[in-house]
């Protein structure tokens, strides 16, 4: 194996997740691999879940007269577990790959991107409802800001016109707070310097710091922090799989 099977990729709103998905998408087949350990990759990212559950709701409320199934009125979750059922739905999904694509980890990296905040379980609570199989090929990589980076970046970042857009999406300021000022990372990472405890496996992962923001209009920044990121993280996976 040359690549990551897959790369659960985690952080706050805005920390910079989606741009290195983004860059990863543009870079060089060759370059990629030999860099990052990134073959080609396939994104699942819960936003466009979630994105269209607000969707729904809102043609119920305004056009259809009916109870909105997911959310309340200000866009909060009705139920808890629908956090959960967003982490479930990625086992699912890949389990279609693997289906329609057996060989899917030879060919591929798999980019599983999510935030989770203290307020709806955290970090915890989400890798616990990772599928095994998930999780026995996984590593993790959490790109570390602090809340008022989060909250900088996500005003900056706000398209009105496409709020339904992986880069340009925002929340507003008091929803951030509420959802994702608290995050339980340091306290889920803190037992191990390399792995974290997800049901019965042990996941490597490491740390991309970007409070200084390598990765807006910083490819060269960001493509040496990430590349340092992940070779670290290689061995570490490398090491999981072989013992």
């Amino acid at each position: 194996m040359t690549h990551f099977p897959i790369l659960i990729l985690t952080g706050r709103p805005a920390s910079g997740k989606s741009e290195i998905i983004d860059y990863l998408l543009k870079a060089d087949p060759a370059e990629r691999l030999q860099r990052f350990h990134v073959a080609q990759p396939r994104v699942l990212d819960d936003f466009p879940m979630l994105w269209t559950w607000f969707e729904e709701d809102h043609l119920l409320a305004h056009t259809l007269g009916q109870a909105r199934l997911h959310t309340d009125a200000e866009g909060y979750f009705k139920y808890p577990y629908l956090w959960h059922l967003l982490i479930e739905r990625f086992g699912l999904e890949y389990q279609k790959l693997l289906r329609d694509h057996p060989d899917h980890a030879q060919t591929h990296t798999t980019i599983i991107e999510f935030s989770r905040g203290s307020e709806h379980g955290g970090y915890a609570e989400a890798f616990a409802h990772l599928s095994e199989v998930i999780l026995s090929q996984a590593a993790a990589l959490y790109v570390q800001v602090s809340f008022e980076e989060s909250l900088r970046k996500n005003r900056r970042r706000f398209n009105p016109d496409k709020p339904d857009s992986i880069l340009e999406h925002a929340l507003p300021d008091a929803k951030l707070e509420r959802l994702y000022k608290a995050d339980d990372w340091q306290v889920f990472s803190a037992q191990d310097a390399h792995f974290l405890t997800a049901g019965h496996q042990r996941l490597p992962f490491a740390v991309f710091e970007n409070e200084d923001d390598v990765t807006t209009g910083d490819p060269t920044g960001l493509a040496a922090r990430l590349e340092h990121a992940l070779a670290d993280l290689w061995q570490t996976w490398l090491s999981s799989q072989m013992g």
